[in-house]
């Protein structure tokens, strides 16, 4: 799992590469918990582009960042995901939490 972060005008976001499983994704989650604590951003926009395995793990780390940016005053968007992960993602509802584009 490769995690590159870049931010502009308060807006971040997270290239995400590699697999998002139960393996991966707490360091996953502690690497954006980090980045959101210390520089709270307005947007923060993870990059699903090059993530070619997704499970439950990386529903639980999408709503759990989304929560920190909320209770931080910002929001969280999912960019770019694989045909797949953005119909696991709308199976799982996540649309009414998160904007997908």
């Amino acid at each position: 799992m490769k995690v590159d972060i870049k931010c502009e005008n308060g807006r971040a976001v997270a290239r995400l590469s590699g697999e998002i499983d139960h393996h991966t994704s707490k360091e996953l989650r502690a690497q954006l918990d980090r980045y959101i604590i210390t520089t709270q951003p307005s947007e923060l926009t993870i990059d699903l582009r090059n993530i070619t395995f997704m499970d439950s793990s990386g529903i639980g780390l999408i709503m759990g960042r989304s929560k920190l940016l909320r209770e931080c005053g910002g929001r969280l968007e999912v960019h770019s995901p694989q045909p797949y992960i953005r119909r696991v993602l709308r199976l799982a509802g996540m649309e009414r939490i998160v904007r997908i584009t």
